[in-house]
């Protein structure tokens, strides 16, 4: 949709959403409908975003689709960011029982619970901001030295 049209757009997807919610269209196609995790996002650059304002429809500004966290500008900054916690989680369990592990068995154990994170929809990561990039390569780096038994 265009920025100077969002509002007239936003509009007739709320009375989509709102016929199919009040109307038994679901249940007569033998489907059924969570309206609690039912989410709309609006995205675009800053100003299209600033346009799309008082609609009645509510917009989420993430949403969660397949382990992706999409934002409205698509920065993807909380995805990594979620991407880095659980990466560092598993780091630190790795870490605590290093000494009892063969290198060997430490990196598989990297791999399979710390790279397989951060290489699942890095694709999505191409263009991001520096900053985003930066998050998931001290998580490997990080990954790597609990791996190593190096320090820093």
């Amino acid at each position: 949709m265009r920025a100077s049209d969002s509002t007239q757009e936003l509009d007739v997807l709320r009375s989509c959403s709102t016929a199919v919610h009040e109307h038994d269209w679901y249940q007569s196609n033998n489907l059924l409908l969570n309206a609690d995790k039912s989410q709309a996002i609006v995205l675009g650059t800053a100003n299209q975003l600033r346009s799309a304002t008082g609609v009645a429809l509510p917009v989420a500004t993430t949403l969660k689709s397949l382990g992706v966290i999409l934002d409205q500008r698509l920065t993807f900054n909380e995805h990594a960011t979620a991407v880095v916690k659980s990466c560092n989680y598993h780091a630190r369990a790795i870490r605590h029982v290093r000494h009892l592990l063969t290198e060997s068995v430490a990196h598989t154990l990297a791999c399979s619970l710390i790279n397989s994170r951060l290489d699942y929809c890095n694709s999505l990561s191409y263009g991001a901001p520096e900053a985003t990039v930066d998050k998931l390569q001290r998580a490997q780096n990080n990954a790597a030295r609990a791996v190593l038994s190096a320090n820093g």
